[in-house]
């Protein structure tokens, strides 16, 4: 598979509850990942997000362009 370039921002935290570090990209729906490491977990979701680009261009869906940081309510 063709490595995709994309600059979304992952969200990477702890979660005792499964054991590892959890990689969310709230900018794709559904798209995250997991690793016993925080490096394993960002290697995971880039892996991630490069197939869920990839199917989303292959069934015709829209492709959100990366805003990077979230906005945050106070």
């Amino acid at each position: 598979m063709m490595k995709i370039e994309h600059r979304y921002e992952i969200i990477l935290y702890w979660s005792a509850e499964d054991d590892a570090c959890i990689a969310e990209v709230p900018e794709l729906p559904g798209c995250a990942a997991d690793g016993a490491s925080h490096g394993e977990a960002i290697r995971n979701a880039e892996i991630v997000v490069d197939e869920w680009l990839e199917t989303a261009r292959e069934v015709g869906r829209p492709v959100p362009e990366p805003k990077g940081r979230r906005l945050t309510l106070a």
